[in-house]
């Protein structure tokens, strides 16, 4: 079953990519159709594709089948198949690492593909060479919108630095609360949920809203640019 299995992904990258290269071959379609037919439940779209006369099917809708069976099936092309989830990762780091400053986080990061991991998702490296990648890598297919993108990724540097520091960031100095990464109005802020919730910041702009962090008695002060805000001790 493992030989059938690989060839099945095969033939899945051969017609994602003629879908996406517009060079579709009839052909793979048909035989991915019968290899999903035989070893995985079966779909509209793959019943249709089998009981037709692929000569018989116009590019067009062969095209709208292919589509249909790789969404049924859950297929993900990965970073190598759609380059342009990387960059699109690649564009939220910049704007978190923005941030980062202001829990003591110099330098620039970059992602990192985790080849080691299935499936093969994205996590970050700092510049000291330090691996964020707690609770999993940011998958590809969380990479097809910029603001899931985003938020998957502030995410993941927000919980691996708790891991890593046992100290929450970012705070919101006004009420001594650790905020979240959230996509709110169709921008991914950083969110309290103090005083039935607000935003503190957008991310990649933390610093409008606290200050990079400085020793204070032996803890860890931030200042609120905020009116409401306090300086919070951790």
């Amino acid at each position: 079953m493992a030989e059938y299995a690989a060839d099945t992904e095969q033939l899945m990258r051969r017609v994602y990519l003629g879908v996406r290269e517009d060079s579709l071959d009839p052909q793979d379609v048909v035989a991915l159709a019968c290899e999903l037919l035989d070893w995985f439940p079966h779909t509209d779209a793959v019943l249709e594709v089998v009981e037709r006369n692929p000569a018989e099917v116009p590019q067009a809708q062969m095209t709208v089948l292919a589509r249909r069976i790789l969404d049924d099936v859950g297929f993900d092309p990965g970073f190598d198949l759609a380059p342009e989830r990387l960059e699109t990762l690649r564009s939220a780091l910049r704007v978190v690492a923005r941030d980062l400053p202001t829990c003591g986080i110099e330098g620039e990061p970059e992602i990192e593909i985790l080849e080691d991991w299935f499936p093969v998702g994205a996590g970050v490296r700092l510049a000291d060479g330090e691996r964020l990648n707690w609770g999993g890598p940011v998958l590809p297919n969380m990479c097809g919108d910029p603001a899931m993108a985003l938020t998957s990724l502030a995410i993941l540097i927000q919980e691996s630095l708790l891991e890593r520091t046992r100290q929450v960031w970012p705070v919101c100095p006004g009420h001594d609360l650790g905020v979240h990464a959230s996509k709110r109005d169709r921008e991914v802020v950083w969110w309290c949920a103090g005083d039935g919730g607000h935003m503190l910041a957008p991310v990649g702009e933390l610093a409008h809203a606290v200050v990079a962090p400085s020793r204070v008695g032996g803890g860890v002060q931030f200042v609120s640019n905020d009116r409401r805000g306090q300086a919070v001790r951790l």
